[in-house]
Order: C-alpha cells, then structure tokens, then sequence
C-alpha cells in the first residue's frame, strides 16, 4: 500500500472514481492508506451491517444525516446529525438504519489493514449472500457474530 499523498477528494466523488455496493448501502472511499481508510457511506431504509468485531482496527463514524440504532456490546445506542460514533477495536457493534430516511455518515478506521481489500470483495461477489459475505469477511479481519437464539 502507498502512502497517503495530499491533495483533495471533491465532494460527490471517490478516489479514482470507486464506488461499491455493500450490503445494499453506498460506500464511496476518500482516502486510503497504511494507518487509515476513509469512505463515505450512504444507508437506504432497512438497510444494516449485522453485529461483527474489527479485531485489528479502530472505527469512528460521523452521522451527517439520519439515526443509527446501534448495537454497542449487547447494548442499544442511538446516534444522530452531529454525532461521532466509537468504536474501539474488539467491541462488537451493530448498525442498522430502521428509519424510513436515508442515512449519510462518515467512516474511518485506523489502521486500515485489510478493510480495503474486503470491500472490494463484497462488492465484487455475485450474490452478497449472508454465507459468503462472513466468509469473506473473516478471511480480511472482520468476525461476524451468530445471529441471537431465536432470531
């Protein structure tokens, strides 16, 4: 992976035009290097990133528009326009947009390690099926958690 060069990603655009679909969300990415990754992302209504753990990684997120209802450790947060949300690496999280509005946020984790190249992968499969994608993920320092009994 290069350094981060300096220089501006405009609005509306990502780094070299990339754009992925993840899990029914949008996530264009503004910058990407050793230490940190960045991408802004956009969840349609119903739309989630199940309860996983980053074992290697620290992620942040910063709510533009929207609510988030979270799962933070087995316990329910909510966070809004203006928020920065924690996610230290090791806690397991959960992110689920159950409003009927379009959520936009900001994330970034640091290190980047293998986040960059999971996307890709998500986006790149031909079916994101719940299997494939935890398989994947695993396999790129993402554990995904068993779904609760009786869910």
């Amino acid at each position: 992976m290069q350094p981060m060069s300096a220089g501006i990603t405009k609005a509306g655009t990502g780094m070299d035009g990339i754009v992925w679909n993840i899990l029914g969300q949008t996530y264009v990415p503004k910058q990407v290097s050793e230490t940190s990754m960045s991408w802004h992302a956009t969840f349609p209504p119903g739309t989630f990133v199940p309860p996983h753990i980053h074992p290697t990684q620290d992620e942040f997120i910063y709510m533009l528009e929207g609510r988030f209802d979270l799962v933070l450790e087995g316990k329910e947060f909510v966070a809004t326009a203006g928020d920065l949300i924690r996610l230290p690496m090791g806690l397991a999280h959960g992110i689920f947009n159950k409003t009927d509005q379009t959520v936009k946020c900001f994330f970034w984790v640091s290190p980047t390690r293998k986040l960059y190249d999971l996307f890709w992968g998500i986006h790149s499969l031909p079916e994101q099926n719940p299997d494939a994608v935890v398989a994947l993920s695993a396999k790129h320092e993402v554990v995904f958690l068993p779904p609760p009994p009786g869910a």
